[in-house]
C-alpha cells in the first residue's frame, strides 16, 4: 500500500513544524521525523488505530500523535493522510 498525503494535511503540517521551529528547528525535525515513521507504519496495520470520531466510516481511522490527530482513510490500493489538527477545548 502506498501513502498519499492530502494537500489539506502539508499544509496544516507546515504551519506546525514553522511554530515548534521558532522555539527549536531540532525539535521540529525531530517531530516530523517521528511522525514520518508512525505514518509510515501504518500500511503494516492500518485498522491499528481507533475508528476517527470525526467520520462515520470504519475506514477512517485517527492517529494520535503527541497531542495531534491524524486522520487517514484506507482504501483499496493506498492510504491517504488527511489532516493533522490539535482538539482544544
Amino acid at each position: 500500500m502506498i501513502i498519499e498525503y492530502d494537500e489539506n494535511f502539508s499544509y496544516k503540517f507546515k504551519i506546525i513544524w514553522d511554530f515548534i521551529a521558532q522555539d527549536s528547528r531540532n525539535r521540529a525535525n525531530d517531530f516530523k521525523t517521528h511522525l514520518k515513521k508512525n505514518i509510515e507504519d501504518i500500511p503494516d496495520f492500518p485498522y491499528k488505530y481507533r475508528q476517527s470520531r470525526w467520520f462515520d466510516n470504519k475506514n477512517i481511522r485517527d492517529l494520535i500523535f503527541k497531542g495531534y490527530t491524524i486522520p487517514y482513510v484506507i482504501l483499496d490500493d493506498k492510504i491517504v493522510i488527511l489532516d493533522i489538527f490539535k482538539w482544544n477545548k
